[in-house]
């Protein structure tokens, strides 16, 4: 749920999410239209919980197709008279080992993380570059782009790759279209117990983050925002890293909390 009333005015503007039907995606989604954004959002599954905004419109649609993510587009711009901004949020991936990693499997990572949204980037610039106040693009990306990932090394490719496509689309396209990515930790969701489990398990991972947390779905809501925000025109070929200080090293022992004398 959202913490309160975001500062920034989207009364104006378009924003177009991919994978906004639950998790980051919908409160991305649901930021912008507290904001008074116009926002259209695509997913593989349709929410089964109605969004608290009339201003979000949701479609079933496969970002991995280029034709169905065009014709997407177009019907959205159609209906609001533009598309301000982009939200490429859709990706994931499941832990697999990497040395019997079906290549279909590897293959569908790269197309989902990785190639979607960079089709998605350059069918939208077709919508941005003449926009008086020009377009906005926000990558999610995640901390996996910095560091190995382990039974996620195609997961982790396709995230670099992103990070490095964010920077050389913000050079070609400027001033017109600005580029920036947000570097995500692990976030509470609906699926995170699925995912990390809720006991000993988690303890452990939240223990080597320096917030001591997994983020919440606002806290990069706000992040994608402050990106898309026209406050923002001077910031693009950015990465902004929203995950907690990152990871403890594994190699340097935590000091232990002091305790009280």
């Amino acid at each position: 749920m959202s913490s309160g009333k975001t500062r920034y005015d989207f009364n104006d503007q378009t924003a177009v999410v991919t994978g906004g039907s639950r998790g980051i995606g919908r409160q991305i989604c649901e930021a912008f239209a507290e904001a008074g954004a116009r926002v259209f959002t695509c997913s593989r599954r349709l929410p089964e919980e109605p969004y608290r905004s009339d201003q979000i419109t949701c479609e079933s649609v496969d970002v991995r197709d280029p034709e169905a993510t065009a014709a997407w587009l177009e019907r959205c711009a159609e209906h609001a008279g533009g598309i301000d901004i982009l939200v490429n949020n859709a990706g994931g991936a499941p832990s697999v080992d990497s040395a019997t990693a079906p290549p279909k499997l590897t293959n569908k990572i790269l197309e989902l993380n990785l190639n979607a949204p960079l089709v998605l980037s350059t069918q939208v610039h077709q919508h941005m570059k003449n926009l008086p106040h020009g377009g906005s693009i926000v990558n999610i990306v995640s901390i996996s782009s910095h560091r190995p990932t382990p039974t996620g090394a195609a997961y982790g490719a396709a995230k670099a790759g992103l990070m490095n496509a964010t920077t050389s689309l913000a050079v070609e396209w400027g001033p017109q279209v600005r580029v920036n990515c947000i570097v995500s930790g692990l976030v509470e969701t609906e699926l995170t117990g699925d995912h990390f489990g809720d006991g000993e398990s988690k303890r452990k991972i939240t223990n080597a983050i320096p917030a001591g947390r997994f983020a919440r779905s606002e806290e990069i809501a706000h992040a994608v925002l402050f990106l898309a925000a026209r406050d923002s025109s001077y910031v693009s070929g950015a990465a902004l890293e929203v995950y907690g200080g990152g990871e403890w090293p594994p190699t340097v022992p935590k000091p232990e909390a002091p305790t009280a004398e």
